[in-house]
């Protein structure tokens, strides 16, 4: 099942006996768990029949015992194992995801990497027709941007491209850490507004509205060099903030779809073109003005350079050049 169709089932009632939440992406893992947490029980069963446990703090046969309690007063009971990874022997487990009791649920927050498919206890869970399991998967950075718009949609919000963007590059690809800035974004913004801007990400996740890399790989797009010296001179000042290594990797991301955009055969067609370089359509016009200011060659010129500042800033073939002259050296190379 995917993640969106779990929450459903859970969210109408249909919650299963066992369920098994593993993977590299910690976030879908605790939301689901918490939606589980969230629906099993009503608040007066919850002080006898849910029980939250740390998988460093209980080993698989207890875990076993305490499953195939009763519960008390209710119906059903709910066990939570958050941080399974850490159980050892899950093997024990093996005859209770063979018969589990109908009156237990028992959720197991595997977090960080995968259940070992090839162990027994894990054959023996995915033959249970009444087990649920998950694989929580981290998203590629291409899918960040639409994780952000589907997140705030389900809020009732929406967000600009460009705000969309510059929120993940400044944050990263951590889902938690994105969730809880759209938090913070909507205390800030108050209830009466539907829309993040640009300037709604810049004034309150503290970053810069004029001087970001998304700011400076437009000036190179444009070719304004008035603006990315700018720009470029602001970030030598504050290297902390905007680290060399972040903004190569922004720009060789965006000249490596640019390289591709020439091979496409419909250049123009904005809807093909962002599907084949898996881009937001509003960043369409900035392919084709890039294409028009940088020929191919120079393209593979400027990916070349990215490459090779991007290994000078880790100190391969660079004495004493700070990150601030790296990266103005750069710029200039890629814009003359």
């Amino acid at each position: 099942m995917k993640y969106e169709e779990i929450i459903q089932h859970i969210r109408n009632g249909n919650i299963a006996p066992i369920y098994l939440l593993h993977g590299e992406e910690p976030y879908f893992i605790d939301k689901i768990a918490d939606e589980v947490q969230k629906h099993a029980l009503t608040d007066e069963e919850r002080g006898f029949n849910e029980t939250i446990i740390y998988g460093k703090d209980i080993n698989s046969l207890n875990l076993k015992h305490k499953a195939m309690q009763f519960p008390m007063g209710a119906k059903r009971q709910l066990i939570l194992v958050r941080e399974a990874q850490n159980i050892d022997k899950m093997e024990l487990m093996i005859s209770y995801f063979n018969s589990p009791l109908m009156s237990t649920i028992l959720v197991i927050s595997y977090k960080h990497k995968l259940f070992d498919k090839r162990t027994k206890a894990y054959i023996a869970l995915s033959k249970q027709p009444k087990a649920v399991i998950f694989e929580s998967k981290k998203l590629y950075d291409n899918q960040m941007e639409m994780w952000v718009s589907a997140l705030l949609r389900e809020k009732g919000l929406s967000i600009e491209p460009r705000a969309s963007a510059l929120l993940v590059e400044f944050l990263g690809n951590e889902l938690e850490k994105l969730a809880l800035s759209v938090e913070k974004l909507m205390v800030a913004m108050g209830p009466n507004k539907k829309r993040i801007e640009l300037e709604d990400v810049a004034t309150n996740i503290g970053i810069s509205k004029e001087y970001n890399p998304f700011e400076l790989q437009s000036a190179i797009i444009s070719k304004n060099v008035i603006k990315a010296n700018k720009i470029v001179n602001a970030f030598a000042a504050n290297p902390k903030d905007n680290p060399i290594q972040a903004v190569v990797a922004i720009l060789f991301a965006f000249f490596s779809k640019l390289l591709m955009y020439y091979y496409l055969p419909d250049k123009n067609n904005k809807a093909s073109v962002s599907s084949a370089l898996r881009i937001n359509p509003f960043f369409f016009d900035d392919y084709q003005r890039a294409a028009s200011n940088y020929k191919g060659i120079k393209v593979m010129e400027i990916i070349s350079l990215l490459r090779e500042y991007d290994m000078k800033s880790k100190g391969f073939g660079n004495i004493s050049a700070t990150s601030g002259d790296l990266l103005k050296e750069l710029v200039f190379k890629i814009l003359h």
